[in-house]
């Protein structure tokens, strides 16, 4: 039996987002998430790295440093100057990127440059280990950056359970990353290994993605609901027709 948490608190969900009537959980369309994803990805991972490697060839190490650098950080002034929301991928890029490029550029070293991700892998592995354990699993904020998930369905304990064992998850996968890229780092020049280390890291990442999106939805349907794609219900704000005016005109006398 569905459990009586998934239920309106007197505001509508937005149109794009995981929410969910008594019955139903209901996901957006996959073209719109992934159209909602792209731009926060291609600000916070693809251009800084697209942006790296093209200066990389054509001027230079620092160059390129300093280049991916000022992407990022023009990046997240805009979002602040508009008042939008600042992803967590942007922030934390910005933040990891910063010490990157400090570091890189004190010891002008290309390989110090590219290992330190790889101690962030292994920490950020560590960090959804600890926040599993604390029942404060970090997987949820990153998921709602990506597709908005409503608080009624955040408050589901199921839905709680599933964010803290996916954690589990997508630290393995960070693992699995960081072992490969090593090895990579270790066996190829500069210039293939940013190539090799993008096709490693985004097919990982795309498995953990897949294998998040079924948990989900399997999770959902043991715990009674159906899940359908592409078909928000979001009630609108019932409309109350002026009855003055009308009782207004009923009482007045035929001309």
């Amino acid at each position: 039996m569905p459990s009586a948490d998934c239920r309106s608190r007197g505001a509508s969900p937005a149109a794009f987002s995981i929410h969910c009537d008594d019955t139903t959980v209901h996901m957006p369309r996959p073209r719109e998430a992934v159209r909602h994803a792209i731009p926060i990805v291609a600000e916070g991972v693809v251009a800084p790295m697209a942006l790296f490697y093209g200066a990389l060839v054509l001027a230079g190490f620092r160059v390129a440093l300093i280049a991916a650098l000022c992407w990022s950080y023009l990046a997240l002034a805009r979002r602040v100057r508009r008042r939008e929301r600042v992803s967590s991928l942007l922030l934390l890029g910005t933040v990891l990127l910063t010490a990157r490029t400090a570091v890189a550029f004190a010891t002008g070293s290309a390989f110090v440059y590219f290992i330190q991700p790889l101690a962030t892998t292994v920490g950020a592995s560590a960090l959804l280990v600890v926040s599993a354990a604390l029942r404060r699993p970090f997987t949820q904020r990153f998921a709602h950056d990506f597709c908005p998930i409503d608080a009624t369905v955040l408050d589901q304990p199921i839905v709680h359970r599933f964010f803290v064992r996916i954690s589990l998850v997508w630290a393995f996968a960070l693992l699995a990353n960081a072992g490969l890229v090593l090895w990579l780092l270790l066996t190829s020049s500069v210039g293939a290994f940013v190539l090799e280390r993008t096709a490693v890291s985004w097919g990982l990442t795309t498995a953990a993605i897949v294998w998040s999106i079924v948990g989900f939805t399997r999770v959902m349907r043991r715990g009674g609901r159906a899940v359908e794609w592409g078909r928000s219900v979001v009630h609108p704000e019932p409309v109350v027709a002026p009855v003055g005016p009308v009782v207004a005109q009923a009482s007045a006398p035929a001309s």
